[in-house]
């Protein structure tokens, strides 16, 4: 099994009792309705991070230690998959580490995200870069589909929502997002007027998870994803975005998913795997903190 950094590490960086990142594969693919090819998302991930230096923006979170465990497995019903995730998530949080699940499609949010709250028993509140919202319900009658993701986090778990990037919704997620109070800028007004930084709602929670949907990426930097939308985020615009919804908040979980690989192509492989580092540096004032 290759793991994440592996050929950067020392042997103590990796060791699971002390490691303060533990990254889980789940190479989840069961309701994706246009391109195909998430199930291998996680395995080029790592594969790609094994050309990743260790400094990032002049931090090593390497150093703090990174575990890679065995995938989740993807082939029971999706409910039971949904809560091997969340025993995975929950089980990282409560040894004092932040999980990093690997996709896979963005359907296993919905596992990863409860897993956190339950270790944690505090209000989640999740920042989403996406080029959809992800809000409608039970998608072509799949309640747990990729695209109905963010409605159950937000109507059967109460998690608050912060999107940034979105390009392609429907009047469905619209009304939904007004009636969850859903914080959110669009893309077109994000690249229009090229923002960097966000402040979030005073009352949003202090506990922060981030799903980054790679489709929230110009498809120009990272095409290989199931739904590519044109007019989308700017590699460094945004984890800008990320870091600043992180100011005075706590980073207690990150997901990475819907990268589909290309055959014959590494580009969105090594770019996936440098924006996972990259949200790893992020986390580093939480971990500093040392309270999970």
């Amino acid at each position: 099994m290759t793991y994440f950094l592996q050929g950067e590490l020392s042997q103590e960086e990796r060791n699971p009792t002390t490691s303060r990142f533990r990254v889980i594969p789940v190479p989840l693919e069961r309701t994706v309705s246009y391109g195909g090819g998430t199930s291998a998302g996680p395995d080029a991930i790592l594969e790609a991070s094994t050309e990743l230096e260790r400094l990032c923006r002049d931090t090593e979170p390497c150093a703090c230690g990174i575990t890679t465990e065995p995938a989740v497995e993807c082939f029971a019903s999706l409910p039971t998959v949904m809560e091997d995730i969340a025993k995975r998530t929950c089980a990282a949080v409560a040894a004092g580490a932040i999980p990093v699940v690997l996709g896979g499609e963005h359907a296993l949010t919905y596992g990863a995200v409860r897993g956190v709250a339950r270790a944690t028993g505090r209000p989640i509140g999740i920042i989403q870069i996406d080029a959809h919202a992800d809000l409608r319900k039970a998608y072509q009658e799949e309640r747990h589909s990729h695209a109905s993701v963010m409605q159950l986090l937000v109507e059967e778990e109460d998690v608050a929502l912060a999107q940034f990037g979105v390009r392609a919704l429907c009047r469905e997620e619209v009304d939904r997002r007004v009636a969850h109070s859903v914080f959110h800028i669009d893309a077109e007004e994000l690249v229009r007027d090229d923002i960097h930084t966000v402040q979030l709602p005073e009352e949003f929670p202090n506990d922060i998870y981030v799903s980054f949907d790679l489709d929230g990426l110009d498809p120009a930097i990272l095409p290989a994803t199931g739904t590519p939308v044109p007019g989308g985020l700017g590699y460094y615009q945004a984890l800008n975005l990320v870091r600043a919804s992180l100011i005075d908040r706590k980073l207690v979980g990150i997901d990475v998913v819907e990268l589909a690989p290309e055959i014959g192509s590494r580009v969105s492989n090594f770019t996936a795997a440098q924006l996972t580092y990259a949200l790893m540096a992020a986390a580093l004032p939480t971990l500093r903190d040392q309270t999970l």
